[in-house]
């Protein structure tokens, strides 16, 4: 079995990534630091024997390095059973104060780069009539935060990108979920005065969407909503 988890050098998309390794997956994973992916890459040699890991340093807001990737990838495994559509970045600011260049670069980044990776992997999963995408939007995709504008406006959009894929995609056997994660506690949140126990866990994380693909082959979760039990900050 294979899955493909881009950003899993750290946080969430590691999370769920070691959730796949430990079922014996193997595991095609990139970040934009290759130092990262080498640490990570051994860890997991060391831990996960029984699987294989391939990794690439990719921006993923790049088109051409994101088609490459995933000719890398359909190289290496040649099947695709999970994509986790995971990596984006975070500008703050309001739409008024944002970079004059804040929106560009999140629609690249958190949009651009799962429709096109997934285009690209598409031509090896349809004819298999199997495999699940998982495209990790925000709870932003579905309210409006007044000091992130671009970034809600990027994650929005990638929830309609994820209710496409899911309408295309229903004939040809492949299930898409989409992923509302509210706070959940990794390295960017250090620093900012919130006690690790008011977020989520990327653990918590990461099962969820084992469990969403554990699911028989009549059952899709097309939307799951996680939130920290006292709410969002």
């Amino acid at each position: 079995m294979n899955a493909v988890i881009t950003g899993a050098s750290r946080g969430i998309g590691k999370a769920i990534a070691e959730r796949f390794l430990k079922e014996g997956f193997n595991i095609a994973f990139c970040s934009r630091k290759e130092v990262d992916l080498q640490t990570v890459s051994k860890e997991w040699q060391s831990q996960y024997p029984q699987s294989t890991t391939y990794y690439q340093a990719v921006d993923l807001a790049d088109k051409k390095a994101v088609k490459s990737f995933a000719k890398f990838i359909i190289e290496k495994m040649g099947t695709i059973d999970v994509l986790v559509n995971n990596a984006g970045v975070f500008i703050p600011g309001s739409i008024q104060e944002e970079p004059e260049d804040a929106l560009e670069q999140l629609i690249a980044a958190n949009v651009y780069s799962a429709y096109h990776l997934t285009r690209a992997l598409l031509p090896v999963m349809i004819p298999q009539q199997k495999g699940h995408i998982f495209n990790v939007c925000s709870v932003a995709s579905l309210l409006p935060y007044t000091a992130s504008g671009a970034y809600t406006i990027s994650k929005h959009a990638l929830y309609g990108f994820s209710r496409s894929l899911r309408e295309e995609l229903k004939e040809q056997r492949i299930k898409v979920t989409g992923l509302f994660p509210g706070a959940v506690y990794t390295k960017s949140w250090e620093g900012a005065g919130f006690p690790p126990e008011r977020m989520m866990s990327v653990e918590d994380v990461a099962e969820t969407v084992y469990a969403c693909y554990q699911l028989s082959e009549r059952t899709v979760i097309e939307d799951v909503i996680m939130r920290p039990m006292l709410g969002d900050l």
